[in-house]
């Protein structure tokens, strides 16, 4: 679901990854009929086959979580890069998305239709919470916890054992070295609250 750019790197993940892609789908009309690296955009997602393997492909958390939670016909799928380095026993939950080069090391759990995006480091024991998007470049320490549909920018950094809460914004290159809590932005080295 979707046909804009997030949707381009997902339909080439899921390529590298050996997955056909049949179709996208999205509510806009005017991309009916388009491409997406020659995959076609399809229709409306009204239009999806009951138990059809999907993933919202979505970058806004948000907008994410609302479509996920309006498609009950699809049978979500996660999508893991081939040159992505997710440790043996790493839980990836449904509908989830693991990009290029990203790094996942033991103990660590992926949340439903949560993005690790390419070069970003989740170390051991770490806790990615559902429809959350650690972005480009960022580094999760060992046994962090970033709460459902946070966001964590590219290029930041939360160290060991602190706790970003649910629906957070982390600025791009922020340091955060105390715990973050709910619907906070922070930004900046350390990270404060913008």
């Amino acid at each position: 679901m979707g046909s804009g750019g997030h949707a381009k790197v997902i339909v080439a993940t899921a390529r590298a990854a050996g997955l056909l892609v049949a179709g996208l789908f999205d509510e806009r009309p005017e991309r009916h009929g388009s491409h997406v690296l020659g995959a076609p955009v399809v229709g409306t997602v009204a239009a999806l086959r009951e138990g059809a393997r999907a993933v919202v492909a979505i970058g806004d958390n948000a907008v994410r979580h609302q479509v996920a939670g309006q498609l009950t016909a699809a049978a979500w799928t996660s999508v893991v890069h081939p040159r992505a380095s997710v440790a043996e026993g790493v839980e990836v939950g449904e509908g989830a998305v693991v990009f290029a080069l990203a790094n996942v090391q033991p103990g660590a759990s992926i949340g439903a239709h949560a993005i690790l995006n390419s070069s970003c480091v989740v170390d051991h024991d770490c806790r990615v919470g559902a429809f959350a998007h650690v972005a480009p470049g960022a580094v999760l320490a060992g046994g962090v916890t970033v709460g459902e549909g946070s966001l964590i920018g590219s290029g930041a950094t939360v160290l060991p054992g602190r706790r970003v809460g649910r629906w957070c914004r982390v600025g791009a290159g922020a340091v955060v070295t105390k715990d973050v809590p709910d619907s906070a932005t922070v930004v900046g080295v350390p990270a404060r609250e913008a």
